[in-house]
């Protein structure tokens, strides 16, 4: 044995938590770059949706607008109305960052001894669905409260808006994920992950299949829960001029905007997390969260596609799909779900 084994042999290995924590670290990291580069995506899209270019002077290919986009909000004053409540002003913003980036500690990219002998994720709970819908739940008090606090009659009104749709569609968002729950066994996304792990003609296999119903309601309440187009009610520009952010300057507006980009990404690999497989694909266990990143992609660019193509809807539209067809139709999807998972 050679010094060098001996001296190895002598040096403790790492607790499991400072492991964790680190590669919670790494993750949260890497979403965060991540993020920026999302809206120079979308811009790009949209600018080739529309038979035009996205931005294209700052940097290589445009793509170091994002730093000029945040060097222009940081240097931006942050302005309160005389009827507004300033240190809320403050907080909303905040609560809408930490409710969008609290949920992807329970987001798995891959599993244990892809690239250690640890799991790619921040956490493993039993309950992570349940986490999840809780800090989606969270991020309704941060529209609430700031545009109440703005002191405007837009704000408040898209408040109000913001309130209404998230009750509405998150009964629907987790009707359609109960399916997958009792087709799974269990709440943990890693055990999720885990039971598609077989193919397509031999057991096991994505959920995307068995459960299709329940991923198209999935699809169509990630829309609404994110306020994107069609259903960006809250922010009607054409109608209450930017809904409750209408007050909000400098990087207060800008926490809004960072934390919707980070839900748009967070609701696309949740939805490959739980219909698509997850890490799993084609090649080395060190490609897991290669295949994350990927299939999510494919979601955020069906996020900018149908932003470029479909009209806002109305609001009366909007809560009657909500409550008269999504919810029926979540609630039909689980009780067949549950028919089956009985019989078989």
């Amino acid at each position: 044995m050679t010094s060098a084994d001996v001296l190895l042999q002598a040096t403790p290995a790492p607790p499991a938590v400072l492991i964790q924590i680190a590669t919670s670290i790494v993750i949260f990291a890497v979403v965060m770059i991540i993020v920026p580069l999302l809206t120079v995506f979308e811009r790009k899209l949209l600018g080739r949706f529309q038979s035009r270019y996205g931005p294209n002077r700052v940097g290589p290919f445009g793509l170091m607008q994002p730093l000029a986009d945040v060097g222009k909000l940081v240097f931006k004053e942050h302005s309160t109305p005389s009827t507004g409540v300033g240190w809320l002003m403050t907080i909303a913003p905040m609560i809408a960052v930490i409710a969008a980036i609290g949920t992807i500690a329970v987001i798995p990219f891959g599993p244990v001894g892809a690239w250690g002998d640890f799991g790619l994720y921040g956490i493993d709970v039993s309950i992570g669905l349940l986490y999840f819908f809780a800090f989606g739940s969270f991020a309704f008090y941060a529209l609430l409260l700031g545009g109440w606090a703005s002191g405007s009659k837009y704000s408040f009104l898209g408040a109000m808006r913001s309130a209404a749709q998230l009750i509405s569609y998150e009964v629907a968002i987790g009707l359609s994920l109960l399916g997958v729950v009792m087709t799974a066994g269990s709440m943990s996304l890693v055990d999720i992950v885990e039971a598609q792990s077989g193919t397509w003609f031999g057991g096991g296999g994505w959920f995307i299949g068995p459960q299709i119903v329940g991923f198209l309601i999935f699809l169509i309440a990630g829309f609404a829960e994110t306020a994107r187009a069609p259903f960006d009610l809250p922010e009607a520009d054409a109608e209450i001029v930017a809904g409750y952010n209408t007050e909000f300057g400098g990087m207060r507006f800008g926490s809004y905007f960072l934390a919707e980009y980070i839900e748009v990404l967070v609701i696309s690999i949740i939805a490959v997390t739980i219909f698509f497989g997850g890490w799993h694909g084609p090649g080395p266990e060190w490609l897991a969260p290669i295949w994350v990143l990927v299939k999510a992609f494919f979601f955020v660019f069906l996020f900018v596609w149908v932003r470029a193509t479909l009209p806002r809807l109305r609001y009366d539209q909007l809560m009657s799909f909500g409550w008269k067809i999504l919810l029926p139709l979540a609630t039909l999807n689980v009780m067949v779900t549950a028919v089956l998972v009985v019989l078989t």
